[in-house]
């Protein structure tokens, strides 16, 4: 696989995901997808950002958008870390970093001062037609949520500009 850049029809992809199913990206054809990438379960960063996530899943589905989260970690410990958050979305399992290569979020990164590959946070907004409209790299977790929200309600994302 190749990595996609915005503007460009995401090729389909299919993910193991929580509750015990296979997750296909034209599965959700005719909604915009919040693909978020972040680096592992039950860590203090990931967790706030699922929560916001959780949170505002409300204004979210409103938009006719679905949010489904992507790290390296295995379904069942995904299992339990949606269970445990309460998370009302689906956690995708990339253990062979398919989609983490494809979106281009594996990364250098210095980890107790070695260097070590890893999920760089970042989000991809997909289209209703299959198409990369917006990416946010380097993540920060504060006010990212919002920043999506905003996002999608711009008439640019819309197809609108």
């Amino acid at each position: 696989m190749t990595s996609i850049s915005l503007g460009s029809p995401v090729p389909d992809f299919e993910a193991l995901s929580t509750g015990d199913k296979s997750v296909n990206l034209r599965d959700y054809r005719g909604k915009y997808v919040v693909l978020y990438f972040y680096p592992k379960d039950n860590t203090p960063g990931c967790t706030q950002e699922g929560q916001a996530f959780r949170d505002n899943i409300e204004k979210f589905t409103a938009l006719n958008a679905v949010i489904l989260g992507v790290s390296r970690d295995t379904v069942r410990v995904h299992e339990g870390f949606k269970c445990k958050q309460a998370f009302p979305f689906d956690l995708l399992s990339d253990a062979d970093e398919k989609l983490c290569r494809l979106f281009d979020v594996i990364k250098m990164k210095n980890m107790y001062g070695k260097q070590v590959q890893g999920i760089e946070r970042s989000t991809f907004l997909i289209d209703p037609d299959g198409v990369l409209v917006r990416e946010w790299r380097k993540v920060k977790v504060k006010n990212h949520c919002e920043e999506i929200l905003q996002a999608l309600n711009e008439p640019a994302s819309k197809g609108l500009a």
